[in-house]
């Protein structure tokens, strides 16, 4: 039987505290105590903007943003959506970091296709969160070698009740960095050669930057909070 080698998505998982330090620096991990959250908002020097409206669970997306399919840019990975949604882009992101092909694209080019994904306010962008997800490349080629690629769906999307919380509490807090949290659920389906694959559940949660009047970004993977 054709050995099946870790998927890309729960690579990184294990990855020390101090790799988050820039997510941490954002306050990120605000959202695990809703009483330090304001920290998390109001980081960085930029001139406020009107306060937002506290966030629904669900998305708030027109059927036009849904429908804004990727183009493939790097390798097989896609291009941003232009999405101003949070929940919507995060849906996006999640499937872009669920998959993956080995068979067509370098690790060089995975990562360059994911960093275009990235905010480009780099006091707030958490690059090494992302990156993490992309295995050493001794293990991307023994992928390559055996063909893997993954697909993904993304089933449900969502505001965890700690972010939900903390915006109540302090709607303005939001219009500093105007960035999200986002949990996202779904399945990716991994194949490689010889009819080897299968299929799991996922779930990640991902703050993401949507500012009025422009295309939402990535800005990390977050820490675990309640959903």
């Amino acid at each position: 039987m054709t050995k099946r080698f870790p998927s890309l998505s729960t690579y990184g998982v294990g990855w020390s505290a101090r790799r988050r330090a820039a997510l941490i620096a954002i306050g990120l991990a605000c959202l695990l105590a809703v009483a330090g959250a304001t920290a998390y908002f109001t980081g960085g020097n930029e001139e406020p903007h009107p306060a937002a409206s506290s966030p629904t669970p669900t998305s708030s997306s027109s059927p036009e943003d849904e429908a804004r399919e990727p183009e493939p840019t790097t390798g097989s990975v896609p291009r941003p959506p232009r999405i101003s949604d949070p929940v919507a882009f995060a849906k996006q992101a999640a499937m872009m970091l669920w998959s993956y092909d080995t068979r067509t694209t370098s690790r060089e080019q995975q990562l360059t296709g994911m960093e275009a994904w990235m905010t480009k306010e780099t006091q707030y962008s958490d690059w090494a969160s992302i990156s993490a997800q992309v295995p050493d490349p001794t293990l991307w080629s023994r992928m390559a070698d055996q063909q893997q690629y993954a697909t993904a769906t993304a089933a449900e999307a969502h505001y965890p009740a700690a972010f939900k919380q903390a915006l109540a509490e302090d709607p303005a807090a939001i219009a500093k960095a105007y960035i999200y949290a986002v949990t996202v659920t779904g399945k990716q389906r991994i194949a490689w050669a010889k009819g080897g694959g299968g299929a799991e559940d996922r779930s990640v949660t991902l703050a993401v930057q949507c500012r009025p009047s422009a295309d939402c970004s990535l800005v990390a993977i977050a820490p675990r909070v309640a959903p």
